[in-house]
């Protein structure tokens, strides 16, 4: 039983992780490779039992062909469909369905579009104008957070106090769908290294410095079984078993503020030796664990069943 790992510009994380998967696998007959492409034949299985997701988010051949490996029954971490089907916009309004505690968020329309669309009239007459920029403002609060709905990495993150630097910000924006969003006035802030939904280690980061802290006493104990709770119920919804989830906590609430990063980054130089340990062999653990037991996964979202899932934690949708 073969597992394949689809990464990009890594450079700590491959080598460790088949290392490890290989020295651990080798009683139960599984290993571990990078997975290599020169085209997909429809029909055609992909070799593996278990591919692990790391890249094909920027690369859309990669999707297509995880796609297809799911269909012909590959396991993989993280489901493909899902993972195409999310953006953070829709992500925040399943958490608060669910019962997590999220910022108010507005999605915005984009302020520019490809050169082949109408901007007067047939293309976008389901726009109105203007936008009551300042109601926004008074609905998530002042300062607020203007992001992408589907972006990561802290890029085109803009902090701002008022319409004028709103206005500013969005103005650079391009492009990319936008979300304004209630500012956290944080005074702690954990990232959940996640592993098979449920596996959850709480990490104390630094946004500011972006830098993960090893401090085991950071939170309480009350705090990190609820921040604990809180990520497996949104994995658990939104069906990543390879994530990390963000809380910014404030007046001891655990505001989820970011969990769509089904590649989330792994290199130990940046999440610690420590925590890179840990890393390593709780991702060997699951992919030989799905390697042997996992089940084939279906080939498309199951909205019903997550839906199904909010109603069962916060009554009827």
């Amino acid at each position: 039983m073969k597992v394949g790992l689809l990464c990009g510009r890594e450079y700590s994380f491959p080598p460790a992780f088949i290392e490890r998967v290989n020295e651990r696998g080798r009683e139960h007959g599984v290993s571990a490779e990078l997975v290599k492409l020169t085209g997909t034949k429809m029909g055609e299985p992909s070799g593996y039992r278990v591919i692990v997701d790391r890249i094909s988010h920027e690369v859309e051949y990669y999707r297509a062909f995880l796609k297809h490996a799911v269909l012909e029954g590959a396991y993989v971490i993280n489901n493909p469909f899902w993972w195409t089907a999310d953006d953070k916009f829709f992500n925040y309004a399943v958490a608060a369905r669910i019962g997590v505690a999220v910022p108010k968020t507005v999605v915005l329309p984009q302020k520019s579009y490809p050169a082949d669309i109408d901007l007067t009239a047939e293309s976008l007459h389901n726009l109105g104008y203007p936008i009551d920029w300042d109601g926004l403002l008074d609905y998530v609060g002042r300062p607020a957070i203007l992001k992408p709905y589907s972006g990561g990495g802290w890029k085109h993150v803009y902090k701002v106090h008022n319409r004028e630097e709103l206005l500013a910000a969005y103005d650079i924006t391009g492009p990319y769908c936008m979300t304004l969003q209630q500012f956290i006035d944080f005074n702690q802030y954990v990232r959940c290294f996640t592993f098979g939904k449920t596996d959850i280690t709480p990490v104390a980061y630094d946004p500011r410095e972006r830098r993960y802290l090893v401090e085991h006493a950071y939170l309480s104990s009350e705090l990190g079984a609820r921040i604990v709770r809180d990520a497996q119920t949104l994995n658990t919804a939104l069906g990543y078993e390879m994530n990390t989830i963000e809380f910014a906590v404030q007046d001891g609430v655990p505001y989820a503020i970011d969990f769509l990063n089904p590649a989330p980054d792994f290199e130990r130089d940046r999440i610690t030796p420590h925590y890179f340990e840990l890393v390593i062999d709780r991702m060997a653990s699951l992919v030989i664990d799905r390697a042997l037991h996992g089940q084939p996964q279906q080939t498309w979202p199951r909205w019903p069943e997550m839906v199904g899932f909010a109603a069962a934690v916060t009554g009827p949708v």
